[in-house]
């Protein structure tokens, strides 16, 4: 059933939004709970992150107090954005080293999911590891890479980012861990990743490129990296003649039910494809 229709709220001239009373309060209950579950689960990088950007528990962050953070650390920033903006304009953002946002926040009722990215999702999933050079080094260069690809080559190429900044696991000494902002953003992704209940594979990017997925489930397979500079090699290979390959190949049979409603399976973030 279709959810709650979300806006972004307007922002000033200075790049604030005015958020009440309500969007406060939903933003102070998931940290608050984010908090507690994320201990043991999320990446030493992750948690450094979060400690640079110091998120006020009880306010949205405004975005230019983030960028100020952002721009000394690694040179990246956040850019406000409607709830949906066009591939072309989400690639061209991350090559830019801009991050987009929708400035909306889920409603109390949809506290635990909602499709769409908020700005919890983007600045509390995402931020926190904007402040590390070989995770921003490569959102940049895949920004750069969708860019020079066929349009009709996106869908699949976003795989790449799907299977690491939004829902990548890494190797740590003490154990598996998350880095994906899709899982470190949701109280039950975080948990399930870690369970032991889906599937967990290492890091290959032609694999990858011939995985489908879901956007409306649990995720039924993680895909591992063993260090942050695993990200740069990754976009080190011909991705453009893997993207290829990947379709002469085809897709691996897809992990997951095939959803009751026709929809579309794959979604790029704050995309509208």
């Amino acid at each position: 059933m279709k959810g709650h229709t979300y806006i972004s709220n307007p922002v000033d001239s200075e790049g604030f939004v005015d958020w009440n009373e309500t969007e406060n309060e939903t933003w102070s209950k998931l940290v608050a709970r984010q908090r507690e579950i994320i201990k043991g689960r999320a990446s030493a990088e992750f948690l450094r992150g979060l400690e640079l950007l110091n998120f006020d528990d009880h306010k949205i962050p405004q975005i230019p107090d983030v960028n100020k953070i952002l721009g000394e650390t690694t040179g990246w920033g956040v850019a406000p954005v409607p709830a949906l903006i066009q591939p072309r304009e989400f690639f061209t953002l991350l090559s830019e080293k801009k991050f987009p946002a929708a400035t909306f926040i889920r409603i109390p009722e949809e506290l635990d999911y909602i499709e769409e990215p908020d700005i919890f999702h983007e600045v509390y999933g995402h931020t926190p590891l904007l402040t590390n050079p070989s995770y921003g080094k490569f959102m940049e260069t895949f920004g750069k890479l969708a860019l020079k690809a066929n349009p009709k080559d996106r869908r699949r190429l976003f795989r790449l980012f799907w299977f690491t900044i939004e829902f990548g696991l890494i190797n740590t000494t003490e154990g598996l861990r998350a880095y994906g902002g899709g899982i470190l953003s949701s109280i039950g992704e975080t948990q399930y990743s870690l369970s032991g209940e889906p599937e967990i594979a290492p890091f290959n990017t032609l694999s990858v490129l011939r995985t489908p997925y879901r956007i409306d489930i649990m995720q039924p397979l993680y895909f591992v990296i063993d260090d942050f500079q695993d990200l740069f090699k990754i976009l080190d290979q011909d991705i453009l003649n893997l993207l290829d390959e990947g379709k002469r190949l085809g897709d691996f049979e897809p992990k997951y039910p095939p959803k009751e409603v026709e929809d579309e399976k794959e979604g790029m973030g704050a995309m509208k494809c």
